[in-house]
């Protein structure tokens, strides 16, 4: 199996201030812990490349992504909201964050990986067509999604949701579209207030957003109860021709931003679960895109936990 990595230093240039939970040292802690495994050589190293605005448009208005740009290029200290801190340079590594899982997919398409891990900066799954939210400027898993079919011909994609906090622009971007499945296991209710079991798609889209909202305080037990009841069911019946997991690892027990109770070896087990889904229904291909997860030490385990989980064969 071969995995492969996006890693760029660029991503440490979205500078968002003192006490800002989004920070560049998660990447530092990701890198000390993959690291430290001795098959983390095996990993294929991808270059990162800024998206295209064209790209871009497919999921937010030009008239949004001209405002990003002058916020930041103008010196604003948030872009729409004050949690999405910015600074003169989170334009272009928000860019490069939309570009970096293109990339992956690229590689994956051409047969050079088997599938790929972005780790990169800032997160995407709350960032809507029109507005900035939740520490995200363009939403990367949807502009991931779009390139995948408009690029590659790759028509039903599922997109296995599984930060802590709802994906709401993510579930936006295709409610009306029964060509993505939008997956979302998330504390509710809880910020950004989406993500009720009721939603599940609209007009042509109904049926396509399966959203399997958690309490406070849920264990692993829970989560595998959502997959075999309702995700594991979902996905083989949409059969996906390619896996793409919005990866936040918030919903760690240790995490400081919210409350559900999830172990290490959870996230490694889900990860075992959508590698099975998509070896049966899409040659293996799944693409996984970071997005939350703020306490140092247990983001660097459970990333490693789930890239050593994807380079490992079924």
């Amino acid at each position: 199996m071969t995995t492969g990595l996006i890693d760029d230093d660029r991503f440490l240039a979205h500078d968002t201030g003192a006490h800002h939970p989004e920070t560049a040292a998660r990447i530092g802690a990701i890198r000390q812990s993959l690291a430290a495994h001795a098959d983390y050589a095996q990993l294929q190293r991808i270059e990162a490349s800024a998206a295209d605005i064209s790209i871009i448009e497919n999921s937010h208005s030009l008239a949004y992504v001209r405002r990003a740009a002058r916020a930041c290029a103008s010196g604003a200290p948030y872009l729409d909201t004050p949690d999405v801190a910015v600074c003169e340079y989170s334009y272009e590594v928000a860019l490069l964050a939309a570009g970096a899982p293109l990339a992956l997919a690229d590689a994956m398409v051409a047969g050079h990986i088997d599938n790929g891990f972005a780790l990169l900066r800032p997160p995407g799954h709350h960032a809507e067509r029109e507005a900035a939210m939740g520490f995200c400027l363009f939403n990367n898993v949807a502009i991931l999604a779009r390139y995948l079919q408009r690029q590659h011909g790759l028509d039903k994609i599922a997109i296995v949701d599984w930060d802590v906090h709802h994906g709401n622009g993510t579930q936006h971007s295709f409610e009306e579209d029964p060509s993505v499945l939008y997956v979302s296991t998330h504390q509710y209710p809880y910020y950004p207030g989406t993500g009720a079991a009721y939603e599940t798609g609209t007009g042509r889209g109904r049926g396509a957003t399966l959203n399997c909202p958690m309490p406070a305080g849920a264990t692993d037990s829970a989560y595998e109860r959502a997959f075999f009841e309702e995700i594991l069911p979902k996905l083989e019946h949409f059969k996906p021709e390619c896996v793409i997991i919005s990866a936040g690892f918030d919903a760690h027990r240790d995490d400081p931003l919210a409350d559900v109770q999830l172990s290490t070896s959870c996230f490694r087990w889900m990860t075992e679960r959508l590698m099975e889904v998509a070896a049966r229904h899409g040659g293996g291909r799944l693409l996984s895109v970071l997005e939350g997860g703020y306490n140092l030490e247990r983001l660097g385990d459970c990333v490693s936990a789930h890239v050593e989980r994807l380079m490992a064969p079924l």
